[in-house]
């Protein structure tokens, strides 16, 4: 895995469908007042939300509860992630089985700080499982 930072000189420009998952994710933050919110897009082109659940019996991150609305909805395989959020995430173990090739990290204003880029299924990576 490599982190880029979104500004300097090796940042890059993210693309359209991209910008979609971090609006998908900032939106779904918003709605519910939630300390974070994540989407997915899977290999078919199907976005999914998640945002971060604190109850007492049940935690989950954004990203968590995204992947798992995916995984229950049929998904196969993820492309890409975003996440929106304050903090700085670590990337889930999850993302990589499903063969996500990256995790872009935003503000809560939209602004990508971050691009974690993945190996691919069957690749060593320095995610630990």
């Amino acid at each position: 895995m490599s982190d880029q930072p979104a500004d300097g000189p090796a940042a890059r420009q993210v693309g359209v469908e991209d910008a979609k998952l971090v609006t998908l994710a900032r939106a779904s933050r918003a709605r519910v007042g939630a300390a974070e919110g994540a989407a997915v897009r899977d290999v078919d082109g199907r976005t999914y939300v998640g945002v971060t659940v604190a109850l007492s019996a049940l935690r989950l991150s954004a990203l968590q509860a995204a992947i798992a609305a995916a995984v229950s909805s049929g998904a196969e395989g993820l492309a890409a992630a975003a996440v929106v959020t304050d903090a700085d995430p670590t990337p889930e173990a999850t993302l990589i089985e499903l063969g996500c090739r990256e995790l872009l990290v935003a503000s809560p204003a939209g602004t990508v700080r971050c691009v974690h880029s993945m190996r691919s299924r069957g690749q060593d990576s320095d995610i630990e499982a």
